[in-house]
Protein backbone atom coordinates (compact mmCIF):
# COMPACT_ATOMS: atom_id res chain seq x y z
CA UNK A 1 0.00 0.00 0.00
CA UNK A 2 1.00 3.64 -0.93
CA UNK A 3 2.53 4.62 2.80
CA UNK A 4 0.74 8.44 2.25
CA UNK A 5 -2.29 6.30 2.58
CA UNK A 6 -1.57 4.60 5.76
CA UNK A 7 -1.94 5.33 9.33
CA UNK A 8 1.35 4.89 11.49
CA UNK A 9 0.52 5.07 15.31
CA UNK A 10 4.94 5.37 16.79
CA UNK A 11 4.39 4.06 20.85
CA UNK A 12 7.67 5.54 21.71
CA UNK A 13 7.01 4.23 25.61
CA UNK A 14 8.56 5.98 27.63
CA UNK A 15 10.44 3.44 29.80
CA UNK A 16 9.08 2.32 32.98
CA UNK A 17 5.55 3.41 31.89
CA UNK A 18 3.62 -0.12 31.47
CA UNK A 19 5.18 -0.35 28.32
CA UNK A 20 5.79 -4.41 28.50
CA UNK A 21 2.31 -4.89 30.01
CA UNK A 22 1.24 -3.22 26.77
CA UNK A 23 3.22 -4.19 23.95
CA UNK A 24 2.56 -7.91 25.56
CA UNK A 25 -1.13 -7.88 26.47
CA UNK A 26 -2.81 -5.32 24.87
CA UNK A 27 -0.82 -4.60 21.47
CA UNK A 28 -1.19 -8.00 19.94
CA UNK A 29 -4.73 -8.35 20.54
CA UNK A 30 -5.98 -5.01 18.72
CA UNK A 31 -8.45 -5.67 15.82
CA UNK A 32 -8.49 -3.03 13.25
CA UNK A 33 -4.53 -2.55 12.79
CA UNK A 34 -1.65 -4.22 12.95
CA UNK A 35 1.15 -4.53 15.45
CA UNK A 36 4.73 -4.61 14.63
CA UNK A 37 6.49 -6.28 17.78
CA UNK A 38 9.69 -4.91 19.18
CA UNK A 39 11.02 -8.06 18.43
CA UNK A 40 10.88 -6.83 14.92
CA UNK A 41 11.91 -3.47 15.62
CA UNK A 42 15.58 -3.42 14.17
CA UNK A 43 14.54 -3.55 10.44
CA UNK A 44 10.91 -1.62 10.84
CA UNK A 45 11.17 0.34 7.90
CA UNK A 46 11.28 -2.97 6.01
CA UNK A 47 8.97 -4.42 8.33
CA UNK A 48 6.32 -1.80 7.44
CA UNK A 49 7.01 -2.17 3.75
CA UNK A 50 5.67 -5.82 4.16
CA UNK A 51 1.94 -4.55 5.13
CA UNK A 52 -0.67 -3.92 3.43
CA UNK A 53 -3.12 -2.85 5.73
CA UNK A 54 -4.15 0.67 6.28
CA UNK A 55 -3.36 0.67 10.49
CA UNK A 56 -0.36 0.30 11.97
CA UNK A 57 1.02 0.37 15.28
CA UNK A 58 4.94 0.01 15.86
CA UNK A 59 6.06 0.10 19.60
CA UNK A 60 9.56 0.79 21.64
CA UNK A 61 10.40 2.46 24.72
CA UNK A 62 12.88 5.05 24.89
CA UNK A 63 14.58 7.05 27.59
CA UNK A 64 17.94 8.72 26.98
CA UNK A 65 18.08 7.53 22.87
CA UNK A 66 14.62 9.16 22.68
CA UNK A 67 15.42 12.15 20.63
CA UNK A 68 17.82 10.03 18.12
CA UNK A 69 15.44 7.27 17.85
CA UNK A 70 12.52 9.80 17.11
CA UNK A 71 14.26 11.56 15.04
CA UNK A 72 15.43 8.41 12.90
CA UNK A 73 12.05 7.29 12.75
CA UNK A 74 10.60 10.60 11.97
CA UNK A 75 12.71 10.91 8.77
CA UNK A 76 11.29 8.43 7.17
CA UNK A 77 7.59 8.23 8.36
CA UNK A 78 7.00 11.83 9.31
CA UNK A 79 3.38 11.72 8.86
CA UNK A 80 3.04 8.93 11.84
CA UNK A 81 1.20 9.57 14.75
CA UNK A 82 3.32 9.40 17.72
CA UNK A 83 2.19 7.78 21.46
CA UNK A 84 4.00 8.61 24.84
CA UNK A 85 2.84 7.56 27.94
CA UNK A 86 3.72 9.71 30.92
CA UNK A 87 5.17 8.99 34.52
CA UNK A 88 4.94 11.18 37.61
CA UNK A 89 8.92 12.49 37.63
CA UNK A 90 9.45 11.53 41.21
CA UNK A 91 7.64 7.83 40.60
CA UNK A 92 9.96 7.51 37.05
CA UNK A 93 13.14 8.35 38.68
CA UNK A 94 12.60 5.31 41.68
CA UNK A 95 11.54 3.05 38.82
CA UNK A 96 14.20 4.03 36.27
CA UNK A 97 16.99 3.66 39.33
CA UNK A 98 16.06 0.63 40.39
CA UNK A 99 16.19 -0.85 36.82
CA UNK A 100 19.82 0.56 36.55
CA UNK A 101 21.07 -0.50 39.99
CA UNK A 102 19.59 -4.18 38.85
CA UNK A 103 21.33 -3.59 35.48
CA UNK A 104 24.33 -2.53 37.17
CA UNK A 105 24.83 0.80 37.76
CA UNK A 106 26.54 1.53 41.03
CA UNK A 107 26.42 5.39 41.67
CA UNK A 108 24.18 7.39 44.11
CA UNK A 109 20.85 9.04 43.58
CA UNK A 110 23.12 12.04 42.34
CA UNK A 111 25.02 10.29 40.04
CA UNK A 112 21.85 8.88 38.36
CA UNK A 113 20.42 12.05 37.86
CA UNK A 114 22.37 15.94 39.24
CA UNK A 115 19.63 18.41 39.62
CA UNK A 116 21.89 20.80 39.99
CA UNK A 117 25.18 20.26 37.87
CA UNK A 118 23.26 18.09 35.48
CA UNK A 119 26.45 16.01 35.68
CA UNK A 120 24.19 12.53 35.79
CA UNK A 121 23.87 9.54 33.82
CA UNK A 122 20.44 10.98 33.00
CA UNK A 123 20.78 14.95 32.41
CA UNK A 124 17.09 17.32 33.11
CA UNK A 125 16.04 17.24 29.65
CA UNK A 126 15.54 13.28 29.79
CA UNK A 127 13.37 14.18 32.70
CA UNK A 128 11.66 16.93 30.73
CA UNK A 129 7.86 15.40 29.36
CA UNK A 130 7.39 19.04 28.11
CA UNK A 131 10.35 18.32 26.23
CA UNK A 132 9.91 15.55 24.42
CA UNK A 133 6.33 16.19 24.08
CA UNK A 134 7.89 19.28 21.87
CA UNK A 135 10.23 17.02 20.28
CA UNK A 136 7.20 14.41 18.94
CA UNK A 137 5.26 17.73 17.58
CA UNK A 138 8.78 19.25 15.77
CA UNK A 139 9.03 16.00 13.82
CA UNK A 140 5.87 14.61 13.14
CA UNK A 141 2.95 16.19 11.24
CA UNK A 142 0.26 14.43 13.20
CA UNK A 143 0.26 15.53 17.29
CA UNK A 144 1.10 13.37 19.67
CA UNK A 145 -1.17 11.22 21.48
CA UNK A 146 -0.08 11.44 25.23
CA UNK A 147 -1.75 9.07 27.86
CA UNK A 148 -0.77 8.79 32.04
CA UNK A 149 0.66 5.85 33.74
CA UNK A 150 -1.56 6.65 36.85
CA UNK A 151 -4.73 6.15 34.27
CA UNK A 152 -3.08 2.48 33.10
CA UNK A 153 -3.06 1.91 36.90
CA UNK A 154 -6.15 2.95 38.33
CA UNK A 155 -8.66 2.03 35.31
CA UNK A 156 -6.64 -0.03 32.97
CA UNK A 157 -9.58 -0.87 31.00
CA UNK A 158 -10.56 2.84 30.35
CA UNK A 159 -6.98 3.42 29.16
CA UNK A 160 -7.16 0.25 26.70
CA UNK A 161 -10.53 1.81 25.46
CA UNK A 162 -8.72 5.30 25.31
CA UNK A 163 -6.39 4.18 23.16
CA UNK A 164 -8.13 2.07 21.00
CA UNK A 165 -10.01 5.71 20.09
CA UNK A 166 -7.09 7.32 19.63
CA UNK A 167 -5.91 4.73 17.15
CA UNK A 168 -9.22 3.25 15.72
CA UNK A 169 -8.76 0.04 16.82
CA UNK A 170 -11.22 -2.21 18.79
CA UNK A 171 -10.26 -5.26 21.06
CA UNK A 172 -12.15 -7.73 23.45
CA UNK A 173 -11.47 -6.74 26.91
CA UNK A 174 -11.92 -10.10 28.00
CA UNK A 175 -8.76 -11.17 26.47
CA UNK A 176 -6.68 -9.15 28.00
CA UNK A 177 -4.81 -10.47 30.90
CA UNK A 178 -4.81 -8.57 33.95
CA UNK A 179 -3.09 -10.54 36.23
CA UNK A 180 0.15 -8.88 38.14
CA UNK A 181 3.48 -9.45 36.65
CA UNK A 182 6.42 -11.01 39.14
CA UNK A 183 6.72 -8.33 42.17
CA UNK A 184 9.63 -5.70 42.12
CA UNK A 185 13.02 -6.93 43.42
CA UNK A 186 12.87 -6.44 47.02
CA UNK A 187 15.44 -3.49 48.46
CA UNK A 188 17.50 -6.39 49.90
CA UNK A 189 18.15 -7.74 46.33
CA UNK A 190 18.78 -4.26 45.54
CA UNK A 191 21.27 -3.35 47.85
CA UNK A 192 23.24 -6.67 47.35
CA UNK A 193 23.87 -6.44 43.36
CA UNK A 194 24.88 -2.77 43.70
CA UNK A 195 27.26 -3.75 45.87
CA UNK A 196 28.26 -6.50 44.10
CA UNK A 197 28.60 -4.55 40.89
CA UNK A 198 31.38 -2.74 42.06
CA UNK A 199 33.29 -5.61 41.66
CA UNK A 200 31.48 -7.09 38.95
CA UNK A 201 30.66 -5.45 35.82
CA UNK A 202 27.51 -6.23 35.10
CA UNK A 203 25.92 -3.75 33.04
CA UNK A 204 24.54 -4.89 29.80
CA UNK A 205 26.05 -3.85 27.06
CA UNK A 206 28.19 -5.73 23.38
CA UNK A 207 31.85 -7.13 24.23
CA UNK A 208 31.40 -9.06 21.30
CA UNK A 209 30.83 -8.57 17.15
CA UNK A 210 30.13 -12.12 16.72
CA UNK A 211 26.47 -12.81 17.19
CA UNK A 212 26.61 -16.16 18.75
CA UNK A 213 29.44 -15.10 21.23
CA UNK A 214 27.46 -11.84 22.03
CA UNK A 215 24.54 -14.61 22.75
CA UNK A 216 26.71 -16.41 24.90
CA UNK A 217 27.79 -13.39 26.85
CA UNK A 218 24.54 -12.49 27.56
CA UNK A 219 23.16 -15.62 28.50
CA UNK A 220 26.56 -15.42 30.99
CA UNK A 221 25.35 -12.47 32.51
CA UNK A 222 21.88 -12.75 32.76
CA UNK A 223 22.81 -16.34 34.70
CA UNK A 224 25.10 -14.25 36.89
CA UNK A 225 22.75 -11.14 37.69
CA UNK A 226 20.08 -12.96 38.28
CA UNK A 227 22.15 -15.53 40.53
CA UNK A 228 23.10 -12.27 42.66
CA UNK A 229 19.54 -11.19 43.13
CA UNK A 230 18.43 -14.55 44.50
CA UNK A 231 20.97 -15.95 46.41
CA UNK A 232 20.78 -12.26 48.12
CA UNK A 233 18.35 -13.99 50.70
CA UNK A 234 20.62 -15.88 52.06
CA UNK A 235 22.67 -12.83 53.30
CA UNK A 236 21.70 -11.92 56.70
CA UNK A 237 20.08 -9.08 57.24
CA UNK A 238 21.76 -7.23 60.24
CA UNK A 239 24.75 -6.77 57.30
CA UNK A 240 22.69 -3.90 55.31
CA UNK A 241 23.22 -0.34 55.87
CA UNK A 242 19.39 0.64 57.45
CA UNK A 243 19.69 3.53 54.99
CA UNK A 244 17.58 3.21 51.94
CA UNK A 245 18.39 3.07 49.07
CA UNK A 246 16.25 5.42 47.18
CA UNK A 247 15.87 8.58 49.76
CA UNK A 248 12.32 9.91 50.13
CA UNK A 249 13.83 13.46 50.41
CA UNK A 250 15.37 13.15 47.37
CA UNK A 251 12.04 12.06 45.62
CA UNK A 252 10.74 14.98 46.51
CA UNK A 253 12.89 17.31 45.10
CA UNK A 254 12.49 15.88 42.25
CA UNK A 255 8.70 15.86 42.22
CA UNK A 256 9.15 19.57 43.46
CA UNK A 257 11.77 20.46 40.79
CA UNK A 258 9.25 18.96 37.58
CA UNK A 259 6.14 19.98 38.91
CA UNK A 260 5.44 22.61 36.66
CA UNK A 261 6.44 20.24 34.03
CA UNK A 262 4.07 17.78 35.52
CA UNK A 263 0.93 19.95 35.94
CA UNK A 264 1.87 21.72 32.30
CA UNK A 265 1.30 17.70 30.63
CA UNK A 266 -1.48 16.72 33.03
CA UNK A 267 -3.20 19.88 30.87
CA UNK A 268 -2.79 18.58 26.94
CA UNK A 269 -5.49 18.01 25.02
CA UNK A 270 -5.42 15.17 22.98
CA UNK A 271 -7.11 14.92 19.54
CA UNK A 272 -7.88 12.16 17.23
Amino acid sequence: MNSALQKVYFHVGISKTGSTFLQKRVFPFLSKIDYIPTNRYQNIFFEIEKIKSKNILISREFDRQFEIEVVKFSNKYPQSTPIIVLRRHDEYFASQYKRFVKNGFTGGLNDFLDLEDDSGFFKKTHFSFKHQINVLKEHFSKKPIVLFYHDLKSNPKKFIADLCFYTNSTINIESVNFSSKHRSYSEKQLKTIKVVSKYFDLRKRRLFNNTLFHLIWRFYLSIFRYSVLYLSFLVPKFLYSREPLIDPDYLTKIKDYFNEDWESCLTYKNVK
